[in-house]
């Protein structure tokens, strides 16, 4: 399987590579004959890191501990530092290895570094080859809030090489899964109806490629997310909130980012489109409840990214294939989730 995508933003335009055996190819695919800053976490296999060391003229890695907790003030201080130290100019360039954490927080280093460095995106989680890696959302976390320091700064390149999720253990594929569920069940019936009918462990190079369609088109009509690329947002809003409490947990108890996004979606659908979600949620390998207090998760919402002044905007899907723009008080919100009969 070989499919390159492009993503059309005029002079920040550039190409997705979706293909078996890429990261072999890194030398190949990628300007990497310069400084590069390949960052990773320690919950990625070494030998990712190594592979694309070993097409770098001069490579440096520098490796975090896996989690939320990595996307800090304190974690890009490190990173730029590691750049002033060892030379870095405007015409190297940063190289992120992981999943969204890593490349949330690398594609940020590269955007604040001398006003902006060339940034690769290599997605090793299928959350962030379906969703993060593309569109240019860079963030770290502060104070306790999901990504609330930040900028929009798009990759030279994306390479997606689905053979790397072999080494991901089963929850994190269906935590990836989540974000192509949510695409799916708001942009495209048949890719949900696909979904439906089959087994999603059987079909990801499909998923891949049909998400990241999804996403470029939406990211090609609103790349600031001024307007359609809030649909993007389906599940994020209260999924924010109950990660935000997921995190005080320890173990098995706590729950990913797109474990989040599967109970957000709950609450804000139509009671027929949520039974069809529950059925793929589950057969994904996804959580359809939850013994979160829901009142401090929504607390946590008045903290979202997506408040308009007394605001929330939210993202509401009446049927499968179709999404509607709602926007509510925080009380008003906060009674459609509980009287969604959700949970």
């Amino acid at each position: 399987m070989s499919e390159t995508l492009h993503m059309d933003l005029g002079k920040e335009s550039y190409d997705i590579v979706v293909e078996r055996g890429a990261l072999a190819r890194v030398s190949e695919l990628l300007n990497l004959n310069r400084r590069v800053l390949i960052v990773t976490d320690d919950g990625v296999p070494p030998v990712y890191a190594e592979t694309v060391a070993e097409a770098c003229a001069e490579p440096i890695i520098v490796t975090y501990p896996q989690g939320e907790d990595t996307k800090s003030f304190e974690v890009l201080a490190d990173l730029c530092a590691v750049m002033l130290e060892n030379g870095f100019t405007r015409t190297d360039c940063v190289v992120a290895v992981g999943g969204g954490v890593i490349g949330d927080l690398s594609g940020f280093a590269a955007a604040s570094f001398m006003r902006g460095i060339d940034f690769y995106n290599i997605p090793t989680t299928l959350l962030s080859q379906v969703d993060s890696s593309i569109g240019g959302k860079t963030a770290i976390n502060h104070e306790g809030v999901k990504n609330c320091v930040g900028a929009f700064y798009q990759p030279k390149k994306v390479v997606i090489d689905p053979e790397v999720l072999s080494t991901l253990p089963a929850r994190q594929v269906s935590n990836g899964l989540a974000e192509a569920i949510k695409m799916a069940a708001t942009c495209d019936k048949d890719l949900f109806e696909r979904i439906e009918a089959g087994n999603p462990m059987e079909m990801l190079d499909e998923i891949i490629v049909s998400s990241l369609k999804i996403k470029k088109y939406v990211v090609e009509q609103d790349a600031t997310e001024k307007s359609l690329r809030r649909v993007l947002n389906f599940g994020h809003t209260l999924g924010h909130g109950i990660e935000s409490q997921a995190a005080l947990r320890d173990g098995d108890r706590a729950l990913y980012h797109g474990e989040c996004v599967a109970l957000g979606m709950l609450p804000m659908c139509a009671p027929e489109v949520r039974d069809r979600l529950v059925t793929v949620l589950k057969k994904a390998g996804l959580p359809t409840e939850t013994d979160i207090d829901m009142n401090a998760a929504l607390a946590a919402v008045s903290h979202d990214k997506k408040m308009d002044g007394s605001k929330i905007n939210y993202v509401y899907c009446p049927e499968i294939g179709a999404f509607e723009f709602r926007s509510a008080s925080l009380d008003e919100y906060a009674e459609v989730v509980k009287n969604s009969g959700a949970y």
